[in-house]
């Protein structure tokens, strides 16, 4: 197998661009760093175009391992140290890369629960947020998340990282509001939302046993008016201290799990 030890070599510039949002959805490709996150991938039947390695990092057994496991024989590419350096995103370095393909759901293509539990934000940008949203869906076990006009990507570098992979086993769809509000209309999923007014109701007061759909804005702009518009219930977290507001995954983890206290431990 031949080894890349150089950055301008065509494949690594190739890699690289999947490090830019527009080359990510150009291609409909994404990055994956780190053994843990990579196993994920392929434990949850992501399609890998190509496996990078350094050989000085990582033993080829394991790699050859992993590949195994593959549901197609992905490219294998070997670079060296120097080169690894240069294109690794991570602070932490395991030696080994890939490139996979983005699978992302339609909305009519999303399977619900009984009693469905959605996650939907809007605009949200930090990548850091949607990952750690991710990680709290999956502890709740929510039915999907669903990201209205994104200002980030599920695939984003940062959002895999802070999700720990948790963005491979959720139901992850892209989507404009209103064919998002169109569609829980359609379904009969309460549509519940974090929002400031005088009419909203401390989120421990609202039953959220039945199907539903929480709603979240972006820090710096809250919620536009179509979601204003179409909520059945609007929620507030009551804030004790100083500052009126919290960081956007911390709301969400908070709300959905008191979903799960209402689900299975006041049943």
């Amino acid at each position: 197998m031949e080894l890349i030890t150089s950055v301008k070599n065509q494949k690594i510039k190739d890699i690289l661009k999947l490090q830019d949002y527009g080359a990510r959805k150009d291609q409909n490709k994404y990055i994956i760093e780190g053994f843990r996150e990579i196993s994920f991938a392929i434990k949850c039947e992501h399609l890998i175009n190509s496996l990078i390695f350094c050989s000085d990092i990582i033993n080829e057994k394991e790699v050859e391992n992993l590949i195994s496991k593959c549901r197609e024989r992905p490219e294998v590419i070997n670079i060296n140290r120097y080169v690894f350096e240069k294109i690794a995103y991570r602070d932490h370095k395991d030696g080994l890369i890939a490139v996979a393909e983005s699978r992302t759901l339609k909305l009519e293509e999303i399977k619900l629960s009984n009693y469905p539990l959605i996650i939907i934000l809007e605009s949200v940008e930090k990548p850091g947020n949607l990952g750690a949203i991710l990680r709290s869906a999956d502890a709740a076990n929510a039915d999907a998340v669903i990201i209205c006009e994104p200002k980030t990507d599920f695939f984003n570098p940062n959002t895999i990282r802070s999700s720990l992979g948790c963005v491979f086993n959720k139901q992850v769809v892209s989507a404009e509001s209103a064919n998002v509000v169109r569609w829980l209309k359609e379904k009969k999923i309460k549509i519940c939302i974090t929002y400031i007014s005088k009419t909203s109701k401390p989120y421990f007061e609202i039953n959220l046993c039945e199907p539903i759909a929480i709603v979240l804005g972006s820090e710096a702009f809250g919620l536009t008016d179509i979601w204003v518009s179409a909520s059945d219930e609007q929620i507030i977290i009551p804030m004790n201290g100083e500052i009126d507001s919290l960081n956007v995954s911390v709301s969400c983890a908070i709300v959905l799990f008191e979903a799960l206290r209402q689900r299975y431990y006041l049943k």
